[in-house]
Parts: C-alpha cells; structure tokens; sequence
C-alpha cells in the first residue's frame, strides 16, 4: 500500500487552534467484519488490533474527571471489542451521550443478535454507514451482499424505534462518495435517501452526513496507484471554504486510538500524527490534569478535505457552502 503521509506534510493550511473539548471520539479496533475501499483506517477481519480493559477503565475515568459530554465509539467495528458493551454502559450510567459507528451488518455477526436489543435499551446514538441507496453502488464499495444486510439492520433497528419520531432514538447515516469527488449537497441528498428508503423499504431515520473521502489508508493508496492523487488534493484545495474552519470537529474533539494515545483527529489517528506536545507522547491519562483549550491542532493537507466545500466532519457537513 502506498504511503500517503509524505505527500501531506508540507502544507499551508491554516494554523488551527482548540476549543473546550467535548468530545472523546474513541477507536476500539481495528478489526471489522468488512473491508470497504474508502475506509481510512484500513480495518478489517484479520486485523487484532484491540483497547484492553485497563484502557477502557481510564477512558471512564476521563469522562468522569473532565465531564465529557459525548462519547463517539469507532472502530473497526467497535462493537467488536469485548468491552464495548461495558464501556456503554457504564458510560451512559454517567449521563453521558454515547454514540456508536457501527456498519449495520454487524447486527447478524455470531454473538451480536442482541446487539440492536442492547443499543436501545441504554439509548446509543446510532450513526450507520449506508453509502447509497442503490444496491450495486453499495455492494461494489463495501462488498457483495452488505445492502440487503444493512437494509435488514436498518429495519430492525427501525423496529425498536430507532429513527422514528417521539421515540428519542437517533439513527443517522453517513454517505461517502464512489471515488475521487466532494460529497453532493447534503440537505437534497437527505431528501433523497429519506424518500427512496422509505418508499421501497418502508425505513425511517433522522438525519444523513455526507462525509468526504480522505486521501489517506486503503483510499488514499488507490488515489495514488490510479494517479488521482494530486487532482483530487488540487480539487480539495480549490474547494477550500474559510468559513469551515470555524466548525472543524478537531476543535473540541479529540481522537483516542487503541492503546490510548491522543490525536487532534481520527484521521490524524491513522496517519500518526499525534496531539501536539512539548515531551512525551500524549496519553488518555493526560486528560485527568491537563486542558487543550488553546493549543495549536497538528495539520497537514489532507484537512482541506474537511474543509472544502459544504465541510466534513464526523457530523456531516459544516453547512458553509
């Protein structure tokens, strides 16, 4: 696989600053049931990669010691990790608001048929993949059969009132591109899937995040071997909106990866570019005595992918555009 760190660094993107964190967006894993074409972590089934308990207990301490609003588990397949379910649940007992990425065929894995069950019962906020409404565009991007799986997910989840109005249970879903092109509009493309799922499928949900595709891992080494790499970062850096800056998720977010190391972002995660620090390597236990707010984000050219255009973040678009 490519390497795509090197045609990043030198950049001129814009100095960034942090926020109050309110979000500890937590990576599990990167072992997953699936192995899509635009993931940037470069899971997959034969990867062993996994947060052990102790790591897990100190992400609860961080949350209770920093008053963590939002817990935001990824993976992989978060779901995965033999302490996801304790993790949520300890979590939620905290008043926390748990969200879960999860890739929706998880739900027929052995020893995941309650899954759905337990995510509504501690009320997780549940952001789906579901790269389009069309069979062949999913099957050709997440691989044969994963449509008509995640349709049967969604409406399961549908049932234990997931998505469904008064209920209080989020479902969103995320939307990725086919290859080297920004997202459409997210607000007409919410139109779309609701009316295209909902009259075929009879499923219902809350919103849809159109998210762009970054030019790192599995996606970034395509870009390269096809020799799309450099006009798609050219089209990023046209599409540059200064507005985006402003709403950009590393401000008051920030990325834990297995062991526990802290990143600005999980792309910056799966680059290795680490939290910005003046010694060592900065470490989950850091949180318990030590404030972000105001310290420079570590940036390279692969953050005009968040901002280009209507934005990217893990909330979707940044609704500059």
């Amino acid at each position: 696989m490519h390497a795509t760190l090197p045609l990043l660094m030198r950049t001129d993107f814009p100095a960034t600053r942090r926020a109050r964190l309110s979000t500890l967006q937590v990576n599990l894993g990167y072992r997953c049931n699936q192995s899509c074409l635009h993931c940037h972590v470069n899971a997959g089934p034969n990867r062993t990669e996994a947060m052990d308990s102790a790591t897990t207990d100190t992400v609860l301490d961080v949350l209770r010691e920093a008053r963590i609003a939002t817990l935001d588990l990824t993976g992989g397949a978060p779901e995965l990790n033999p302490h996801f379910r304790r993790l949520v649940s300890a979590a939620r007992a905290m008043g926390v608001r748990v969200i879960d990425r999860c890739n929706l065929t998880i739900l027929f894995e052995p020893g995941q048929e309650d899954l759905a069950a337990f995510l509504a019962d501690e009320s997780v906020e549940v952001v789906a993949s579901m790269p389009c409404y069309s069979i062949e565009r999913v099957d050709r991007q997440r691989g044969e059969g994963v449509f008509d799986k995640s349709i049967a997910a969604l409406q399961q989840l549908n049932a234990l009132g997931y998505g469904v109005p008064g209920t209080g249970k989020v479902l969103n879903l995320v939307y990725n591109p086919q290859g080297p092109v920004l997202p459409p509009e997210q607000t007409q493309l919410q139109a779309d899937y609701k009316r295209e799922l909902g009259e075929h499928f009879g499923i219902v949900f809350n919103e849809l995040f159109a998210l762009a595709n970054m030019p790192i891992q599995r996606f970034g080494s395509t870009l390269v071997t096809k020799g799309e790499f450099k006009p798609y970062m050219d089209l990023l850096k046209a599409s540059f909106q200064t507005a985006n800056l402003e709403a950009v998720m590393c401000k008051t977010l920030v990325s834990v990866d297995w062991q526990g190391f802290l990143y600005d972002c999980d792309f910056n995660q799966m680059l290795g570019l680490p939290l910005p620090a003046a010694h060592a390597r900065p470490h989950l236990r850091d949180l318990l005595h030590t404030e972000l707010q105001g310290r420079t984000v570590h940036v390279a050219d692969h953050c005009y992918g968040c901002t280009a255009g209507q934005g990217s973040s893990c909330g979707g678009a940044l609704k500059a555009a």
